[in-house]
């Protein structure tokens, strides 16, 4: 089971490093667009990679965020009610949230799918096969479901959940 745990966390980490580089491809992205401007020169594309590099951030970035504890969640009911009670209410978020990501991760697969079988190309002069940056939608969709699913049964068994805050929880804890 500690191979496993490994694994995720692995994964967790890896899609998270992923994500980084994206941000920084973007950066690449807008200072290559910017010198061929002030050179007279055109870069074909450049805005177009520099939105597929952040829908890939966006989506890479979600498990990773979520065992960090940057993900939205309102605790103040959770702190407000009885351990056994915050247990059902983690179950029963981590269960729709886990539901959610599964059922999205299994139309963007057949998504990505259809965009491949009909060999769909975007609308801007890079002309990139739209299923190429919408499979890494799929991949961070499919690690985020993966992600709840594991801290659901970690709940489920455990009585925690996963998540490490690397903030400050503002609200009051009773």
């Amino acid at each position: 089971m500690t191979d496993l745990r490994k694994t995720l966390d692995f994964l967790y980490m890896a899609a998270g490093v992923l994500a980084a580089l994206c941000l920084v491809a973007i950066l690449a992205l807008i200072v290559a667009q910017m010198v061929a401007r002030w050179t007279g020169e055109i870069f074909p594309g450049a805005p177009d990679y520099a939105g597929y590099a952040m829908a890939a951030a966006s989506f890479l970035a979600f498990a990773n965020a979520l065992n960090h504890g940057a993900h939205i969640r309102v605790s103040i009911l959770l702190n407000a009610v009885p351990a056994g009670t915050r247990r059902l209410l983690e179950i029963w978020c981590f269960g729709l949230a886990a539901a959610v990501a599964w059922y999205f991760t299994y139309y963007a697969y057949w998504f990505v799918y259809w965009s491949w079988k009909f060999n769909e190309v975007s609308q801007g002069q890079d002309a990139t096969a739209l299923w190429i940056p919408q499979s890494v939608m799929v991949i961070g969709g499919g690690l985020l479901a993966i992600a709840l699913t594991d801290n659901l049964l970690h709940v489920i068994f455990k009585g925690e959940h996963r998540i490490v805050r690397d903030t400050v929880d503002e609200t009051f804890e009773v």
